[in-house]
């Protein structure tokens, strides 16, 4: 049975490859990804967080070509609080509208306690390079961050794929994402 395309898939809209050992094979290279530990600069004195600015500058001058992203470590309810008032407000039977509130409630705490959840990640790209050569980078940056005074680990392939999903407001589960576009169905078509 064959199937016709009738457009690019999301992985091919992206320019995403494949998963490697390292990252993110795409059309512009490879990205490894890298989490780093965030600082709570409210309880820094200003010298303090003048020295971390400085830090930071300092990786970035030592690996000019290292991307900085910072998204929500949890998703955002916004849109599902928005349908529960919708709901609440259609609602004529008293008894369930009680059951949407507390739905709503536990939203916000939920909300609440994540809202100050952020991670932050440092992406380096590898352009032409091979195996080896991505290897060494890999090893490069996390010790050029880490010098300088960061908490930082390489992101793995369910880490990548879970910050993906929030970052494209998918799912906070993103390592149940499979690897390929429609994998899971596939396997349906036969």
């Amino acid at each position: 049975m064959k199937i016709k395309r009738k457009g690019q898939s999301v992985q091919e809209l992206m320019g995403i490859k494949a998963f490697t050992e390292y990252g993110l094979a795409t059309n512009r290279g490879e990205l490894i990804f890298f989490s780093v530990a965030p600082t709570n600069i409210s309880v820094l004195s200003q010298t303090n967080v003048g020295i971390k600015i400085h830090h930071l500058m300092m990786v970035l001058s030592t690996i000019p070509d290292l991307e900085i992203v910072c998204t929500d470590a949890s998703e955002c309810f916004d849109d599902n609080k928005q349908y529960l008032k919708q709901l609440k407000e259609q609602e004529k039977s008293k008894n369930v509208r009680g059951i949407i509130a507390k739905d709503e409630e536990f939203l916000d705490r939920i909300q609440t306690e994540t809202a100050t959840a952020r991670q932050f990640m440092m992406i380096g790209r590898c352009k032409n390079a091979k195996p080896e050569q991505i290897f060494q980078m890999t090893n490069t940056i996390a010790k050029t961050i880490s010098e300088q005074g960061f908490e930082v680990r390489r992101m793995k392939k369910d880490d990548i794929k879970r910050f993906l999903a929030l970052y494209f407001d998918a799912s906070v589960n993103g390592e149940q994402i499979p690897d390929t576009d429609g994998e899971q169905y596939c396997c349906s078509l036969r």
